[in-house]
């Protein structure tokens, strides 16, 4: 009985013996089918960033250009003395050229206005007015030479941060009256940044980063979902050293 129960228990150390490899074996090959899945999983949602703003910028265009096509051709083609393909999208140009100079003097701005508000007020048009208008406004904002570079300050608290872009040095009474160099900044609000704050802030509690303007202005509609590729992480450069 005893001969029994050694033969049993030695039995039980060699199957578990070679468990062990078969076991670390499945472990490794599980942590690589793993690995193999989020690879794929990350390329596929990459590759569907890269493509989705392209298509869409496609469609977009190819619609717009054939819709103004199709309306300013035919009236060309019903009134003018002559036609030619492509001649609707000159005339798109030339209308766009008349409406920014109205717009820009003074009886123009009013008429923009007036013309706004009464968009606004229709209830399924004022919502997808306001975000198309928000989308240029964005793009025209990047477009701003004044916004020259991006920078970190503590807003709204000590100890917390907010990207802002300097929009220049402060001149005149207000620098006169302080002690410190002070810097203009706008620290805009997310998801829209047409709208935020301008702050007066002393240089010497400005943080300098290395992004672009765009990229910030990135990071701040996606409200951090976007993050700009930039230098690494000290603790990584080291790791990364150390191999």
């Amino acid at each position: 009985m005893a001969g029994l129960c050694r033969m049993e228990g030695v039995s039980d150390v060699t199957s578990s013996r070679n468990r062990g490899p078969a076991n670390r074996s499945g472990g490794r090959q599980r942590r690589l089918d793993m690995n193999i899945r989020a690879r794929l999983r990350r390329y596929f949602v990459t590759g569907l960033l890269v493509v989705t703003p392209l298509w869409g910028t496609y469609l977009i265009l190819s619609a717009l250009f054939t819709t103004l096509e199709g309306v300013l051709g035919g009236l060309l083609r019903r009134y003018a003395a002559f036609y030619i393909p492509g001649l609707g999208i000159v005339a798109l140009v030339l209308v766009l050229l008349g409406v920014g100079m109205v717009a820009t003097n003074i009886f123009g701005r009013k008429l923009v206005a007036w013309w706004e508000s009464l968009l606004t007020r229709v209830p399924v048009v004022k919502t997808i007015y306001l975000v198309i208008k928000s989308v240029m406004d964005t793009i025209s904002i990047q477009n701003k030479e004044q916004f020259n570079r991006v920078v970190l300050i503590e807003f709204p608290r000590k100890g917390q941060y907010s990207i802002a872009f300097v929009t220049g040095v402060t001149k005149g009474e207000i620098q006169r009256i302080t002690t410190e160099r002070l810097i203009n900044v706008y620290v805009p609000t997310t998801p829209n940044p047409t709208s935020g704050y301008f702050l007066f802030v002393p240089e010497s509690e400005i943080i300098p980063l290395s992004m672009s303007v765009e990229d910030g202005m990135k990071m701040i509609i996606s409200g951090g979902m976007y993050t700009p590729a930039g230098d690494e992480e000290p603790a990584a450069a080291a790791q990364k050293g150390r191999r």
